[in-house]
């Protein structure tokens, strides 16, 4: 029989607890990123943020939280500002609600595809836009996640070939004065609407239609209320990979390196991802019995751009910035 001495057991008391303390000094020790975003968990970008939380590794306390359970759509820029969360996926019209010069880079056919978004954002013209909003919002841009070519999806049976066609018809956007913008460029009545209300609002007809790219409309499983889709390619699909600067500057600068080649590396993997997914999913809503077809893009460019140009809107986009975009 083990004979325990009383000297024996306190120093295994002591043991024990200087483990535990070891153990919780080192959970305390981690750098806590709270992710919030609107897509759900099947989204490719869940999986990207799966892939950009393996790549940084167990130094961070990564806590991804989706379908908008955290901060539902629109709220995440303002969580980030107050310190209430260290990353998130936040819409640029979100960022031009608060920094009306950011709303050239929301406009209508400005972005020819992904690698155009891409090449802008690593340009000086894409330097001095996330500097603005350093400066003004306190927030860094790790970069843009791509997430496909925004097309028209309706729940009606009408033919759409121009903009003239879209009049009437309730269009579900985002909330924010950007988005609604949008939505009266392409012709029709924008209805803001929250993301996840979305597939009632086709299912009901408080809405006639909604656009978003092919992976979202999939996601969604909104192609089970509509009919058709109109491939208007009028915007280029993309959020921004964001964190709070305040988070970011207490990082070291092997650790700002460590999270933005994550970053990086993710955001071009879900590109990827997303590209191949928008050819694979037009033979899938073809099979749904959805009619797709393609309207008189140029009409729709050309009413949508002339909207802009004459809109309150452009008159605080910085000087030459279109042309500069356009010549990448």
């Amino acid at each position: 029989m083990i004979n325990l001495t009383r000297r024996t057991l306190m120093a295994a008391a002591t043991a024990v607890a200087v483990m535990g303390f070891a153990g919780a000094a080192a959970a305390q020790g981690k750098v806590q990123l709270r992710f919030s975003a609107v897509f759900s968990d099947q989204d490719i970008r869940a999986e990207m943020m799966k892939k950009f939380a393996e790549a940084i590794g167990p130094d961070f306390d990564y806590q991804g939280y989706y379908g908008g359970t955290l901060f539902k759509q629109g709220t995440e820029l303002v969580a980030l500002q107050r310190g209430n969360l260290e990353m998130g996926n936040i819409a640029p019209q979100d960022i031009s609600n608060q920094i009306p010069a950011w709303s050239v880079l929301t406009s209508a056919y400005l972005f020819r595809d992904a690698a155009h978004l891409q090449k802008f954002f690593a340009s000086d013209a894409g330097a001095e836009m996330k500097k603005m909003v350093e400066d003004q919002l306190k927030v860094k841009i790790l970069g843009p996640t791509y997430f496909g070519s925004r097309q028209v999806g309706l729940n009606l049976d009408k033919t759409i070939t121009t903009p003239e066609d879209m009049a009437g018809i309730k269009l579900r956007m985002p909330g924010g004065d950007a988005w609604q913008f949008l939505g009266k460029a392409l012709g029709a009545n924008p209805v803001p609407m929250a993301y996840a209300e979305v597939y009632t609002g086709l299912q009901t007809g408080a809405i006639d239609g909604q656009d978003n790219p092919f992976p979202n409309v999939q996601n969604m499983k909104f192609y089970e209320v509509m009919k058709q889709i109109v491939l208007t390619s009028h915007l280029v699909g993309y959020d921004l990979l964001t964190i709070s600067l305040d988070a970011w500057n207490k990082l070291s600068p092997d650790q700002q390196a460590k999270v933005q080649k994550a970053a990086d590396d993710a955001i071009a993997w879900s590109t990827a991802q997303h590209q191949k997914r928008e050819d694979d999913l037009a033979a899938f809503f073809k099979e749904k019995g959805l009619k797709i077809y393609k309207p008189d893009v140029d009409a729709f460019r050309k009413h949508a751009q002339k909207m802009y140009l004459e809109s309150d809107l452009a008159k605080d986009w910085p000087a030459g910035m279109v042309d500069r975009i356009n010549a990448l």
